[in-house]
């Protein structure tokens, strides 16, 4: 039987695969796609942990807030023998102490009688006094840039004196002159060992002239930081001040670094300032009309604030200083931060003198109200006493400072005046709300 094709032979399907073209249109897109998919995931990465990092941080380990700086209250009125250090008892005092006879008081002054070596010993002794204080003052600098005639920029700088007055736990508070770094574009303080760091502008009075700066404790070497030493605030407010002992620290003699010692010379009228006044002290350091610093008293306290301002003018050249004692509480405002209130009232104490004479009841006696200031607006006038602010009592105008400076922005003051009317006083009670100094 016959068969159809072949009987050794077999067929085969023979299939050859090809691969697909390649779209490159496609794969750029889907490259630029997946790239640009992976740029917009890392931004939201990157925003979403810097949004979210302080917040855990804070968080896991909250940051400690500045602690707020009060320094403690003075006593009333000190004697001038608590102002010096604690000594062995003086001649003077084994004198008074016992019965001598004339002969053993005799020897007891020729004992006393200085010759070179006690003067030596006296300036060693106060060098090293210095040497003491000087852990507490720095060195301010303000950095400014300016511009020449060439059109060119410079570095412009200004030099000053620093104390350090207190720490929140997260900065030194330094007090210093405002003047030098109102401009400033940055603040250096070089302290005791040479070292420096970067400082911040916390709080300033113009009146004054003083400023607050800051400097962070991060900032600072952990060997300085060893011997920096706090200054204490002491107290100005001392019975029959004339002849206290006193050292001039900062730059009394108008040069940065420069130092004096004497005692206090004299008491002037007081300093009248809008809002406060302030007790000057007329030392008999010899000392530059530019003066500024400290003033210390023999246990290492700051007794004053070295002042331009003088009691007189024909006195320019003797340091002057403003006692510490009425810008206390203004210094702890400064150091936390705290805005001055400003009313607009320069005054003075009712004087005893006046109240029997003239009738005028002790209080705050108002010498004078600027133009369109808070105080003016609400209706007080020249020649009106302050009797009570907010429910206290006011006996002279220090009261009535120290109830500005307790006061917030926003606050508003209850004052209660006497007014003289038809050759009588009679009492009125206004309303004043407190601006922020400018």
């Amino acid at each position: 039987m016959p068969q159809n094709g072949p009987t050794n032979q077999s067929d085969f399907m023979i299939e050859k695969i090809k691969n697909r073209p390649i779209n490159k249109k496609k794969l750029i897109r889907r490259t630029i796609t997946t790239a640009a998919m992976a740029v917009m995931f890392g931004l939201i990465a990157c925003l979403t942990f810097l949004i979210l990092e302080p917040v855990f941080s804070n968080w896991l380990y909250p940051e400690e807030e500045p602690q707020p700086v009060v320094f403690p209250e003075e006593s009333e009125e000190m004697e001038p023998e608590d102002m010096l250090a604690d000594e062995e008892p003086s001649i003077q005092e084994v004198v008074e102490s016992a019965i001598l006879e004339d002969e053993q008081i005799q020897k007891i002054l020729d004992y006393v009688q200085l010759d070179k070596t006690h003067y030596k010993q006296l300036y060693t002794s106060m060098a090293d006094y210095m040497e003491l204080l000087s852990h507490s003052m720095v060195t301010v600098t303000s950095v400014s840039s300016d511009v020449d005639w060439l059109n060119d920029t410079y570095e412009n700088e200004g030099s000053t004196y620093g104390v350090v007055i207190a720490t929140n736990g997260k900065e030194y508070l330094i007090l210093t002159e405002a003047d030098t770094i109102g401009q400033a574009e940055s603040i250096r303080v070089t302290f005791c060992d040479g070292t420096q760091a970067v400082a911040t502008e916390k709080q300033s009075d113009r009146q004054t002239g003083l400023a607050v700066i800051a400097v962070p404790l991060s900032q600072i070497y952990a060997e300085t930081l060893q011997t920096i030493q706090v200054a204490s605030l002491g107290t100005s407010n001392i019975k029959d001040v004339v002849g206290v002992p006193v050292v001039a620290m900062g730059a009394p003699l108008g040069t940065v670094g420069s130092v004096g010692y004497g005692m206090v010379a004299s008491t002037g009228s007081p300093l009248h300032l809008v809002d406060a006044n302030y007790k000057l002290f007329t030392t008999d350091i010899y000392g530059s009309p530019s003066s500024a610093g400290i003033l210390f008293n023999m246990q290492g306290q700051i007794m004053g604030v070295v002042t331009e301002h003088r009691a007189d003018r024909k006195m320019e050249n003797a340091v002057t200083a403003i006692g510490i004692s009425e810008l206390r509480q203004l210094i702890e405002n400064m150091s936390n931060g705290k805005e001055k209130i400003y009313l607009g009232i320069s005054g003075m104490d009712v004087t005893a003198e006046a109240h029997q004479e003239m009738g005028i009841p002790y209080g705050a006696y108002v010498k004078d109200v600027q133009m369109n200031s808070p105080a003016m607006l609400a209706g007080i006038q020249s020649g009106d006493v302050i009797v009570e602010v907010n429910g206290i009592s006011v006996e002279n105008f220090s009261n009535y400072t120290s109830a500005l400076l307790h006061m917030a922005e926003g606050d508003s003051l209850t004052v209660v005046i006497q007014r003289l009317s038809q050759n009588e006083y009679r009492e009125m009670e206004l309303s004043i709300a407190g601006e922020v100094e400018e």
